[in-house]
């Protein structure tokens, strides 16, 4: 197992008591479409941390693959809707959660950051998330994902078709 899919397990474990049952793809999951043929779900099954840069405010985003975040939504809901909304820096994602993109776990993260989630995530028993790497997901009961990740449950998103 990768170190870093060992560190999310460990941590998971230790600070919520969680033990994820990773799957490694060594193809990748990088993308929605690529983890859900991966693990032989929906695209919407898949649940993709996204960080966003909000007037300098780190905020992130679990959405189903089968959405795309809108950003002026996101700001609104942050309560500043003239706000600029962007995908954040990689080097500032891994700075502020810990994690590098493609493998952003919604939980935990190095520092407390704003989380959403995507309601139509949780029309689903059984969601994937990554797991601390490009090539690990783990699945997870969206309803303790939202708990573990003390995300707040929004609509930011709209649905959009998946060709990547």
């Amino acid at each position: 197992m990768h170190p870093r899919i060992s560190e999310f397990v460990e941590r998971a474990r230790d600070e919520y008591g969680f033990e994820p049952d990773v799957e490694e793809f060594p193809e990748g999951t990088k993308t929605a479409a690529d983890a859900a043929d991966a693990v032989g779900c929906d695209v919407a099954q898949i649940a993709s941390s996204l960080a966003f840069d909000l007037e300098g405010s780190l905020v992130v985003s679990v959405t189903s693959g089968a959405n795309r975040v809108n950003e002026a939504a996101l700001a609104d809901h942050f309560g500043n809707p003239d706000a600029d909304v962007e995908m954040a820096d990689p080097e500032r994602i891994k700075e502020t959660l810990g994690w590098s993109i493609g493998g952003v776990p919604p939980f935990p993260h190095e520092s407390d950051v704003p989380v959403v989630i995507d309601e139509t995530l949780l029309e689903y028993d059984t969601v994937w998330a990554a797991a601390g790497t490009p090539t690990a997901v783990f699945p997870i009961d969206p309803r303790e994902l939202a708990e573990y990740a003390d995300a707040e449950r929004v609509s930011v998103t709209t649905a959009s078709p998946v060709d990547d």
